[in-house]
């Protein structure tokens, strides 16, 4: 099993615990990267994940988020041809990082990506350019642990 983790779901473990929804993605989360540590499944993350979480302001968090990145298993490197395939997914209305994340997820052959952003979600699920799962960590995980 593959699996791109955008900067959403990175950074979600250190957002305010306060809300029921975070707490059960942050649950989610760990659980799926405790599969990864065990080496079940294969994380992905690409130069675009690393460049966004480099972006976040909140120092601590930025750190907390890279030292996660820094254990995935493969890397994509974004390339021209990511780039124009992201730039099909941003005219069909998604931003730029969530075009890349996307693109370069495709391009590594994953079998889902994931993201807290229902918006990027909804997205995806109505583009037929999206062949591509994107879900919600918590639904995504409910979904194959019935199977």
């Amino acid at each position: 099993m593959k699996v791109y983790l955008d900067a959403c779901c990175l950074n979600r473990p250190f957002d305010d615990q306060s809300q029921f929804r975070i707490r059960l993605e942050t649950q989610a989360i760990l659980l799926i990267l405790e599969k990864f540590y065990r080496r079940e499944w294969n994380w992905i993350g690409s130069d675009a994940l690393l460049s966004e979480i480099r972006r976040n302001p909140d120092v601590e968090n930025r750190q907390r988020a890279l030292a996660l990145l820094s254990n995935t298993h493969e890397m994509v490197r974004v390339t021209e041809e990511i780039l124009q395939r992201a730039e099909i997914f941003e005219q069909a209305g998604m931003g730029a990082f969530d075009a890349i994340h996307l693109a370069s997820a495709e391009y590594a052959g994953a079998n889902i990506l994931l993201t807290t952003d229902d918006r990027f979600i909804k997205i995806c699920k109505r583009s037929a350019l999206v062949a591509l799962q994107v879900e919600n960590p918590v639904r995504w995980l409910e979904e194959i642990l019935d199977e």
